[in-house]
């Protein structure tokens, strides 16, 4: 005798027509979505708990849920070719307003309206300290597995060693590892995750934290200066307590690297992102229809502009689209910090930026950043919950 079940009892094929068919056909159809998603955790949760480090070392082809690659819409333009401008802070922090001071800050304008990213120079964070923190990185991803793991993460928590939380069903997985920290307000830290080894690495983060915080207000403050806003606009909008996470990223090597990605195609949900990578190419912005490979600068630090950025320059400023490329002879290291606004925090378009020529684009959010996560796990983009309902402004 075949037996059914229903939500709470089962149920024999002799007493089947003494059920309703469409609760039995509900039962069966939420019985197979369970069980179907049950069995796609645990075969991520596997898969999640071998790094993409150790199935290198160990010779392993790319698992199918690690295999994405699909160029065939979008052209690939090589970093020799790509006309990203370069700020130099070092003219923009001058207390006394010059031509060349004008003419940076309408560059800046241009720029994050256009490409919504731009490489910084001369932005007070010495080159040797960007040295450091890159050398603690490649220390701390070339131990051996046990010591990372000391600090791994749970498959379902941002914080600590490992890789993103298991996306949703059908979503591909990045070709990376990662260490995630919060670093700013101090008291979100998790000093149990913070590496014990090497000794240095504690010692350079605080440092490369405060020399964040820094760059962090003269960036805001540039870029409301770029648009002839009140210098602190942004900087009050994020709050005194605005959050710094950074994430150590590892690119490993890859035998097919045109069948992964290190990180797949998205815009941020931060304020924006301050990257600082290697000599190795693989970061590319998605721009007029083509993949735009970012040159690797020794001592500049790229600035690439988040959904809430773009929100509060009422749509002026772009959050591009981007993704990593892999290797197949070298890994890559980037270190991204992002920026954004301190929680339970409303953020909205700047109302010096709304006018008849530009009308208000963006309703006011709240923990934005929340909101993109749950779209990024399906392989989305959020910003649209956050635009005015119609021509008409309604919400707005």
């Amino acid at each position: 005798m075949e037996r059914w079940h229903l939500p709470g009892r089962w149920i024999s094929s002799m007493d089947y027509r003494h059920v309703n068919v469409s609760d039995f056909a509900r039962a069966l159809v939420d019985h197979c979505i369970l069980t179907w998603a049950f069995e796609y955790e645990t075969v991520m949760e596997a898969l999640l708990s071998k790094r993409v480090q150790e199935m290198v070392q160990n010779g392993d082809e790319p698992p199918p849920p690690y295999v994405c690659r699909d160029d065939n819409s979008s052209q690939t333009v090589p970093s020799a070719l790509c006309s990203l401008p370069i700020i130099d802070f070092g003219l923009l922090a001058s207390s006394t307003p010059t031509t060349k001071q004008k003419e940076e800050l309408q560059k800046l304008r241009t720029t994050l309206s256009s490409w919504g990213c731009f490489q910084a120079i001369n932005h007070g964070t010495s080159s040797s300290l960007l040295d450091q923190v890159r050398q603690v990185a490649r220390e701390f991803f070339k131990q051996p597995s046990e010591q990372k793991k000391i600090i791994s993460k749970g498959v379902e928590e941002f914080e600590g060693y490992g890789a993103d939380p298991i996306p949703e069903e059908g979503q591909s997985l990045d070709w990376s590892d990662r260490l995630c920290l919060d670093v700013y307000p101090e008291d979100r830290r998790k000093s149990s995750l913070w590496p014990e080894n090497p000794s240095s690495f504690r010692d350079v983060l605080e440092e490369y934290t405060t020399k964040m915080r820094e760059a962090t207000n003269l960036i805001s403050r540039a870029m409301a200066n770029s648009l002839d806003l009140e210098e602190n606009c942004f900087l009050k909008q994020f709050g005194e307590q605005a959050l710094l996470q950074v994430r150590f990223n590892y690119y490993s090597c890859c035998a097919r690297p045109d069948l992964v990605l290190g990180l797949k195609p998205h815009a941020d949900g931060s304020g924006y992102t301050i990257i600082l990578q290697d000599d190795v190419e693989g970061l590319q912005v998605h721009r007029s229809g083509k993949w735009f490979t970012i040159p690797t600068i020794s001592h500049a630090l790229l600035v690439l502009m988040g959904d809430q950025m773009e929100i509060m320059t009422n749509g002026i400023f772009k959050s591009p689209v981007h993704r990593v490329l892999v290797n197949s002879k070298r890994e890559r290291i980037s270190i991204a910090m992002f920026y954004t606004p301190q929680p339970n925090r409303e953020i909205g378009p700047e109302q010096g930026l709304v006018n008849e020529e530009q009308p208000k684009m963006f309703k006011k959010v709240k923990d934005y950043a929340d909101t993109h996560w749950r779209y990024y796990q399906r392989g989305m983009r959020s910003i649209h919950v956050a635009k005015c309902e119609s021509e008409l402004l309604l919400d707005c």
